[in-house]
Order: C-alpha cells, then sequence, then structure tokens
C-alpha cells in the first residue's frame, strides 16, 4: 500500500497519511531567559533536536529547537495560563502522589517541586508532574545541565 492509498488529515497545520498527529501546546525556557510558546509533534528526550510552530493551524516553516539551550520544556494546559496563580510547592496531603518527591533548583534560582517515575543523573533530562495539582503545567521535562540541584524529597 502506498502513501496515496491512506486518508490524509490536516491537524495543526501538519499532514500525514497514518492520521492526526498529536500537537503538544509547549512553553520553552531556555537558559539564556528567552521563553518561546508554541507547538510541537515530534519532542522525544532521546533526540537532541525537535521542532517547534508558534503558531496553531500554520503552514508556517517550523523551527528547530535544541534541547541543550533550554533549560525546560513545559506541556502546557493553556498557553495563556493565569499569571495570577502562585505555583505552590508543596503537595496536597489528601492526594496519592505516583513517583518518587522531587525538588529542583536551576542555576537561573527557579525551583521546581513535583513528582518523576524517570529521574536518573546520568540521563541529559527527566520528565516531571508540579505538584500544585492547579498548575497550567501538565509535565515538564527538565534539561539536567540547566539544574544546580536535584533532591528526593
Amino acid at each position: 500500500m502506498g502513501i496515496l492509498d491512506y486518508p490524509q488529515m490536516k491537524i495543526g497545520g501538519v499532514f500525514t497519511p497514518e492520521g492526526p498527529m498529536v500537537q503538544n501546546k509547549i512553553v520553552l525556557h531556555y537558559q539564556d531567559g528567552r521563553i518561546v510558546k508554541g507547538f510541537t509533534a515530534d519532542f522525544s528526550p532521546n533526540k537532541e533536536v525537535f521542532h517547534l510552530i508558534q503558531k496553531e493551524g500554520t503552514a508556517s516553516k517550523p523551527s528547530e529547537v535544541r534541547l541543550g539551550e533550554l533549560k525546560a520544556v513545559f506541556f502546557v494546559k493553556d498557553q495563556t495560563g493565569n499569571p495570577q496563580h502562585n505555583e505552590k510547592k508543596e503537595f496536597d496531603p489528601a492526594k496519592p502522589v505516583v513517583g518518587r518527591k522531587i525538588r529542583v533548583l536551576f542555576k537561573d534560582g527557579e525551583i521546581f517541586v513535583g513528582t518523576t517515575q524517570g529521574y536518573q543523573p546520568n540521563r541529559p533530562g527527566f520528565f516531571c508532574v508540579p505538584a500544585d495539582g492547579q498548575s497550567n503545567n501538565e509535565r515538564c521535562f527538565i534539561i539536567l545541565s540547566a539544574t544546580q540541584s536535584v533532591s528526593i524529597v
């Protein structure tokens, strides 16, 4: 069966013969302080490069993003977020915790508290879920080289 034998679907400006390509809403925090919002369909913690589309539904050319330049990739519910929300750095004692509780201190002084199931100090990064259930962040991928310390709490 050739590529033309499959129905093509358009999702966020991306055509695929296999069906819809999932586009994750992300906010990139660079180590140099830049913040860039957009969408990605090819992020992988095992690849050094992925692509970012800054406007959903456009056929604009994706830009390359290099993991080594980032502090973290935040997978978000909404790219606007809630500027009035003050992120809690503690766990709700009434809710069960999945994974290991972790506290990350970034080199720029930011603190992230959440849970992880994949932290290993010999890997370039790891996924975390924030402790704050009201956070706009669903999960984030933290680049280990951007951290000052990582501790299991």
